[in-house]
């Protein structure tokens, strides 16, 4: 039985909590938590004790090695504001660990260059949390793309749309600033970055990039006519009619992760989405070449009546078109079987001289269509043979997050960015 300790007990946590005290228990074992707070640590045993699950010891982040020392743990789970991701896989693997971490893996260049000299000098492991990966939807794209289905693959649109609920959310807490998350090219996109090396089986060479803020943000509410203000939801009346604002007192669940939890670290996940110091854009669109010369045109917009995807792949032999409607939801805001759920779900094979038809694939319970739950068995469960190869290693972590930067760089230098530019690249082959 391996043991784990999880070092973040934010919102993320508690997919790993429950799996590890619940399904999982007889194949993984807690032993302990690490967090700057000691409300959301013990917030965190409580989730571990629903789960029927004993207790774990709690350390603060300054007891890091201290924790790893007496635990003992074989994995660090990494579930940290991204900005330090890099510092505690760094920290893990050098104390003889193995970590798995949430994406993004890291937010710019020489982070990640910190975790590769770290592997390579302990020769320890690092596994990337990319649960759209294994959702049988895109499991299904890359299924079909691998066999062929529509030939070879010239050209790639892919648009997602964040709604007015999740989209927001990224605007209230520390998502907000770009030196804690490298904006949402990186912290979000980092997902269909990886979807689309994954599925097309090549990696970026070019990115341009676009991108401001253009919705949230007190400029643009004044602009559009907003008149009234507030720096946050909690305690402020004009926040009561607000569509836009997090009622934390009201959701147990956020009301104990942080509310409760604010008079130890001031960090107010309820800001306001109409307010000043949001560094990151909102509005952003990508034009990425790849080496096997397929070429993806990418938006992300975060402010939009409905939530999900359109996909399109354009072959050599046909077209491919997948649209998801996803249900809304705020991190740690409800049920975790929510999280990225589908309200609809639909792949479409147009063959280029037969009828259309649609693919076969089956949803499977949990969040984000059965990915979730599929990516935890991976994690936790019986070592199986993945013809799809889903499991992501610190390469495909680099990879991904490598085109959001780039178009961090594009956007701020106005012009394309070629991955020779990155001296990642080399360390990589």
């Amino acid at each position: 039985m391996k043991k784990y300790a999880l070092v973040g007990t934010g919102g993320r946590a508690g997919l790993y909590i429950s799996a590890i005290g619940g399904q999982w228990k007889e194949n993984a074992r807690l032993v302990a938590f690490c967090d700057t707070n000691q409300t959301r640590m013990n917030y965190a045993n409580q989730l571990l004790k629903n789960e029927g699950a004993a207790p774990v010891s709690t350390w603060k982040a300054q007891q890091f090695e201290e924790m790893i020392r007496e635990t003992r743990p074989d994995i660090i789970i990494v579930t940290t504001m991204d900005r330090t991701h890099d510092d505690y896989i760094v920290r893990a693997l050098r104390a003889g660990c193995d970590v798995i971490t949430e994406k993004p893996m890291t937010i710019d260049e020489q982070r990640a260059l910190r975790i590769l000299d770290a592997i390579e000098e302990t020769g320890r492991q690092v596994r990337v949390a990319f649960n759209y990966r294994y959702a049988p939807h895109h499991s299904k794209v890359r299924e079909l793309l691998m066999n062929g289905t529509i030939g070879e693959v010239y050209s790639v649109h892919f648009e997602w749309l964040l709604n007015t609920e999740h989209g927001a959310d990224y605007f209230r807490r520390w998502h907000r600033e770009k030196r804690n998350s490298g904006g949402l090219l990186v912290h979000k996109s980092t997902h269909h970055f990886d979807l689309m090396n994954f599925w097309l089986g090549s990696y970026p060479e070019r990115v341009y990039a676009e991108g401001s803020l253009r919705f949230y943000g007190k400029e643009n509410a004044e602009r559009r006519g907003v008149t009234q203000f507030y720096p946050r939801t909690h305690g402020y009346a004009q926040a009561k009619d607000d569509p836009f604002a997090l009622h934390m007192a009201e959701n147990p669940q956020l009301k104990a992760l942080y509310l409760d939890a604010e008079h130890e670290d001031n960090y107010f996940r309820d800001q306001s989405v109409f307010s000043d110091g949001i560094t990151i854009e909102d509005t952003m669109s990508v034009l990425v070449k790849y080496q096997n010369q397929v070429q993806l045109t990418y938006s992300l917009n975060t402010w939009l009546p409905w939530e999900g995807l359109n996909v399109v792949f354009n072959g050599s032999e046909g077209r491919l078109e997948m649209k998801i409607v996803e249900k809304s939801y705020v991190n740690a805001g409800g049920e975790r079987d929510n999280e990225g759920s589908l309200e609809a779900c639909d792949i479409t094979v147009f063959p280029m001289f037969a009828a259309p038809w649609q693919a076969d694939f089956t949803l499977g319970e949990g969040g984000h269509g059965g990915g979730d739950n599929a990516m935890l068995a991976d994690l936790f469960g019986e070592p199986r043979h993945d013809p799809l190869q889903r499991a992501a290693d610190h390469r495909a972590g680099a990879m991904s997050i490598l085109t959001g930067i780039a178009g961090n760089i594009s956007m701020q230098q106005q012009r394309p960015v070629n991955f020779k530019e990155f001296s990642l690249i080399s360390r990589l082959k």
